[in-house]
């Protein structure tokens, strides 16, 4: 059995090309964490090791289309798939032997776009929550507000709820 699946984030934006034939080919590399300790990675990194492979992916059809349409360097994606190995001879006669998987399908997890988003938002929100119009600091106000208005006391029969 032939089946793998990755999850990692794009390398760089994804190259989508037609074939003669009108079909859509999608390529990108996917940069997948190696899953070392937090103690091993350091020493890699220290001693200049990767701690990433970085896989080649291929995706045919309506999948490509949509995978170079809304994946973008640093997109998160888990795919799933067929390993598939080659070789060719280069210009100096060397054997190129090749590893590439071809993605049957394609999960966008999370994008970098995304996550600048959410930062942005957060921060937006600590600063909304943190100083009133006074300059003031309410964040210690607004924690104490939170539960004001529509909070009540459940009364506590001391029976299990299932």
């Amino acid at each position: 059995m032939n089946r793998t699946v990755l999850i990692g984030r794009l390398v760089r934006d994804p190259e989508l090309r037609y074939t003669q034939g009108g079909s859509a080919v999608c390529t990108f590399t996917l940069a997948v964490d190696r899953g070392l300790s937090k103690q091993k990675k350091q020493e890699a990194e220290a001693s200049g090791k990767p701690t990433a492979d970085f896989i080649r992916i291929t995706v045919w059809g309506v999948q490509g289309e949509n995978a170079s349409k809304y994946l973008h360097k640093g997109s998160q994606c888990a795919i799933q798939g067929r390993i598939q190995t080659g070789s060719y001879k280069d210009n100096d006669g060397k054997t190129v032997y090749t590893t590439d998987v071809f993605a049957d399908t394609v999960e966008f997890l999370d994008s970098r776009n995304d996550a600048q988003n959410n930062t942005q938002a957060n921060n937006y929100n600590s600063v909304y929550n943190s100083t009133g119009s006074n300059g003031k600091n309410n964040t210690e106000q607004n924690k104490d507000d939170f539960f004001e208005d529509d909070f009540q006391e459940i009364q506590d029969d001391q029976r299990i709820p299932f």
